[in-house]
């Protein structure tokens, strides 16, 4: 079996474990980000993570922590098998001979360029899933954005290509790259850089499970603390509406944000993120070892 197929099996496996463990935070984290600032005088639908876990399950069952779930499942083990896959290819680059270790550095190297393979794929995946999670949080705010209903992922994309085109499954790209490049650098280095730290030295091929199961944990944490603000941007941008969109871009969005809610505004969600974070990218490094070694 040859490395890339190795990498495309791993990043799969990897990213079903991610999903399973992290899809429910997930959901509670774009209906905080995506619900929209109360009205003077009135409360915010949600007061906050367990508020929004709370009502989801009295409205929907536990089921509602899973919506959205479908296109994920398809994409997420598409977008880990990308990620892991470009980030192999060009670990073979910068090795200086085939057994070599890389340095924390060039695993940064590494996660940037596989950030910016993976934006082409998360982009469209994103503003589905974001579309989906929110439609029940704008509905109730009475916000005209989601006149529709949508029946589910393929209703989505049909509804996005009708308003917007085919540009329009890209809306939100641009901070799309600038969460997936940055984030997946700094989760990278950090991973390799704490498993060396375990492992005392550049040979971690003798980690145990406990020490890869803190290394990712840490490693997922790392990726949003460093790109946090930036997510939130793009939620906001893909459940715009294409019409009369609220924002004309990223850089729109952020002052906006900033000037209505200050910026706490760009920390909506950010418990749930973190929460989910760190089980589910330990759940995915784990799974990516475990069946990289296994397949030799």
């Amino acid at each position: 079996m040859g490395d890339v197929a190795k990498d495309l099996a791993s990043g799969t496996a990897g990213g079903a474990a991610q999903l399973i463990c992290g899809h429910p935070f997930d959901t509670i984290k774009v209906k905080l980000q995506s619900q929209p600032a109360p009205l003077p005088g009135q409360v915010p639908k949600y007061s906050g993570a367990m508020d929004a876990v709370r009502q989801t399950i009295a409205a929907e069952s536990p089921r509602g922590l899973y919506k959205g779930m479908g296109a994920p499942l398809a994409t997420v083990a598409a977008l880990n098998a990308v990620l892991f896959t470009v980030r192999g290819q060009m670990e073979a680059l910068l090795r200086s001979d085939p057994g070599a270790s890389l340095t924390v550095n060039q695993q940064i190297i590494c996660g940037a360029g596989a950030g910016f393979a993976v934006s082409l794929l998360a982009c469209p995946t994103e503003l589905i899933k974001c579309r989906l999670q929110a439609q029940s949080a704008l509905a109730d705010s009475g916000s005209v954005a989601v006149a529709v209903k949508y029946g589910g992922p393929m209703d989505v994309a049909r509804h996005v290509l009708q308003s917007g085109g085919l540009r329009g499954l890209f809306k939100g790209l641009v901070p799309t790259m600038a969460r997936e490049v940055p984030g997946n650098a700094a989760m990278f280095g950090v991973y390799e850089g704490l498993k060396q730290y375990l492992a005392g030295g550049q040979d971690t091929s003798g980690l145990g499970r406990g020490s890869l199961i803190v290394a990712g944990g840490v490693a997922g944490a790392s990726f949003w603390l460093s790109v946090y603000p930036t997510d939130v941007i793009k939620s906001v941008i893909q459940v715009d509406d294409y019409k009369n969109p609220k924002f004309s871009g990223s850089i729109d969005a952020f002052r906006k944000i900033l000037a209505s809610e200050g910026v706490k505004g760009l920390y909506k969600g950010f418990g749930p993120a973190m929460a989910r974070s760190v089980p589910a990218n330990a759940a995915c490094f784990l799974a990516y070892e475990v069946t990289r070694s296994s397949l030799g």
